[in-house]
């Protein structure tokens, strides 16, 4: 077959690309040489500060958390080796696995590679003939990639509009399944708007359906009580947000996490997450629990409030609509100092391009005032968010 064919692989990828390009589209990873939200872009030079991250409440640069990690890398090396269940846990993992549970009032938890491969095991394990899972259709592509696997295995997937619960509640009522799934991010990642948990956890019970509540952007939510039901609820999160570290877990009962573990193919056919990391996460947790995170969590909600009074999460969206715009006005903030991408499609659906602000801890008053009086002169008005 000749090099030009159609059929050859390097001319897919050509006309691929081309597509991408000629949509617009294309995208590459920057070089951001940063300590916390500032830092340097390594392409220009340009000293900037990020609002960008989910480090929400600048614990990956705690100096008990960065101490953490490096003593684990002294005790137990830089990997862990070998998958969890072929020797590659180490003590940090299993003290990590009880504080979370801890944290979020479970029986047990289970500490994954990262807050991706937690989705994609947990939805593929519960997700089988018989089964139905709803899912919100905005959720993260973690939990849309578990509800592919989940289907590959037998299960239905009902997919409802965004945080429609008569919706939700009409598919539930009309499903023959035996088994049912509600899977829902609590915050979501591009709009910062929540999911009803309470109703959620009322409908399920009505239905004697399992809730699962990704809660990897919910810093400034408080962990879900179940409303007298905490049996309904199976909680998935990120280590590498609040926690400013890296991984992903899942707490829940003590009988769904001992399933995952013999079931899990994310969980059971890769490497264990590093020491390092494991050390780093159980450090943030510590902290978190502690007047210290209090105050930081009092400090990231001043900070919302100052941008978007009344708003409940770090994330705040501004909607542009066309690329252009929102490229843009990511442009003028860079120009005074300030990164806030351009979230465009594919991440969000065509006409809803937009700058995704992501807010945290550890920026200070100036630069909280900087970005404010910068997007009002873009036309940014505080609270006005749809």
């Amino acid at each position: 077959m000749t090099e030009g064919s159609t059929r050859s692989w390097s001319a897919w990828v050509a006309g691929e690309t081309g597509t991408i390009r000629a949509a617009g589209q294309w995208r590459e990873p920057r070089s951001f040489d940063s300590v916390g939200p500032r830092g340097t872009l390594v392409a220009t030079g340009r000293q900037v500060t990020s609002f960008a991250s989910n480090d929400y409440l600048g614990l990956s640069q705690h100096p008990s958390v960065t101490a953490a990690a490096v003593e684990a890398i002294q005790r137990w090396g830089s990997g862990s080796g070998a998958s969890r269940l072929v020797v590659g846990s180490r003590p940090v993992h299993h003290d990590l696995e009880s504080a979370i549970a801890l944290w979020r009032n479970t029986e047990a938890a289970i500490a994954f590679p990262t807050g991706y491969a937690a989705n994609l095991g947990l939805l593929s394990t519960l997700g089988g003939r018989g089964v139905e899972i709803f899912s919100d259709e905005l959720n993260h592509a973690s939990i849309v990639d578990g509800c592919r696997l989940a289907r590959a295995n037998g299960a239905a997937v009902t997919i409802y509009p965004h945080l429609d619960l008569v919706s939700l509640r009409a598919a539930m009522a009309a499903s023959s399944a035996m088994r049912s799934i509600v899977v829902t991010d609590s915050v979501f990642s591009m709009d910062g708007d929540v999911a009803p948990v309470d109703e959620l956890v009322a409908l399920c019970a009505e239905f004697d359906a399992l809730l699962v509540l990704d809660e990897a952007h919910s810093a400034l939510q408080d962990v879900p009580s179940g409303s007298g039901r905490p049996d309904l609820i199976v909680q998935v999160g990120t280590m590498s947000k609040t926690l400013g570290a890296l991984g992903g877990f899942v707490a829940a009962s003590r009988p769904m996490v001992e399933l995952l573990v013999n079931r899990a193919r994310s969980y059971i056919f890769t490497t264990a997450s590093s020491p390092a990391d494991a050390a780093a996460a159980l450090a943030a947790i510590g902290i978190l629990g502690s007047p210290e995170g209090d105050r930081l969590i009092r400090t990231l909600r001043s900070h919302v409030d100052r941008i978007a009074p009344g708003h409940q999460t770090p994330i705040i969206p501004w909607v542009l609509g066309e690329e252009a715009a929102a490229l843009d006005a990511a442009a003028a903030l860079l120009e005074r100092g300030l990164l806030v991408p351009a979230i465009r499609p594919p991440t969000v659906p065509a006409g809803s391009s937009r700058l995704r602000i992501a807010l945290s801890a550890s920026h200070t008053d100036a630069e909280i005032k900087l970005l404010l009086s910068t997007l009002v002169d873009l036309g940014f008005v505080p609270g006005d968010l749809p």
